[in-house]
């Protein structure tokens, strides 16, 4: 059966529209832990809890993790950043992982926010770096940071990751997303750290956000219960022309071994903002499925979108379209 799948936010914590979403073909969420841990999201995990018993089912809780992700550090409050400005980087500036800072040298692309920001840096300094805004917009803490280009290696955990693993069952979590998986060694730690928590029955998605992990996948098929085609970061990687043939490649090889896959991120971005999808947004919903994904899902469309019922009913209606087409080819 096809997975539908939102994310848990500001936009639907509240047990009356986890309901609803329910109602227009959720089967599951998805908690970012990149922002909260699994104590500091007990709330909203209790309203699904509820929301779900209300509508007789048991729903997929899936964590996504932070592993080795780059990531924004806190910020007091959101950072508008100006096309044209210069901004500071590091010390007295946007926070940045210390691991960065080494490779903030002058013509070097920063992207935040899965690339809706773009910054190229013009001076490097002890500690910080002064770079130009050539894509700007509104910056809010945790976002994701790039460096195209350049390969930081972290370790595949956190301290916290290991700790809400720990605390997974307690939580009904059935499922562990791993950002930026590298190799099949990055699976198998998870893998190991779950089963010694006692999760041995919740499954690990392995999230594709690099051409590196794209050229390891056959290495990394085995080790995963699904393959997540996370369009975000993967269109970092490189031109974002590119990113359709990437998907297409993913989705292949994941036919060929018989693993299911997810595809995930803008799939009804317009959505946030706007109460009805573009042509293109549920065409690439229903070609998805037709390329044979298992899951699909919406992120800020359900967490802090204006429409996020609305938005899950275009999802799970023009993906289930997508099927009832598949039963007639």
């Amino acid at each position: 059966m096809l997975q539908i799948y939102g994310t848990l936010g500001p936009a639907c914590s509240g047990t009356e529209t986890l309901a609803r979403l329910f109602a227009a073909g959720m089967t599951g969420v998805r908690l970012n832990l990149s922002h909260v841990g699994l104590p500091g999201a007990a709330e909203q995990i209790e309203h699904l809890h509820a929301a779900a018993r209300r509508r007789g089912i048991v729903p997929q809780l899936l964590i996504d993790m932070q592993g080795p992700e780059l990531r924004v550090g806190s910020l007091p409050e959101p950072l508008v950043l100006e096309t044209g400005a210069e901004v500071h980087l590091g010390a007295g500036g946007v926070p940045l992982p210390p691991e960065v800072l080494p490779h903030l040298v002058p013509g070097q692309e920063v992207l935040l926010d899965d690339g809706k920001l773009l910054l190229r840096v013009r001076g490097a300094f002890p500690g910080r770096a002064l770079a130009r805004v050539e894509r700007g917009g509104v910056l809010q803490s945790r976002k994701s940071a790039a460096l195209p280009g350049v390969d930081i290696r972290l370790p595949a955990m956190t301290d916290s990751d290991r700790a809400n693993l720990r605390a997974a069952r307690d939580y009904g979590v059935t499922g562990v997303m791993q950002p930026f998986v590298r190799s099949r060694e990055d699976l198998e730690t998870v893998r190991a750290a779950l089963d010694e928590a006692g999760g041995q029955d919740i499954r690990l998605f392995a999230k594709i956000e690099s051409r590196e992990g794209v050229d390891k996948l056959e290495e990394l098929l085995p080790a995963a219960g699904e393959i997540v085609i996370a369009r975000g970061d993967l269109g970092n990687s490189g031109p974002l022309w590119e990113l359709p043939g990437l998907q297409k490649r993913i989705a292949a090889a994941c036919r060929r071994a018989g693993k299911p896959f997810m595809v995930v991120t803008q799939m009804l971005a317009s959505m946030e903002q706007n109460p009805v999808p573009t042509r293109a947004e549920v065409s690439d919903i229903f070609n998805a499925v037709l390329d044979g994904a298992s899951s699909v899902m919406l992120t800020g469309e359900t967490a802090v979108g204006k429409y996020p019922v609305e938005a899950m009913e275009y999802l799970a209606r023009t993906a289930r379209e997508a099927e009832k087409y598949l039963q007639t080819r």
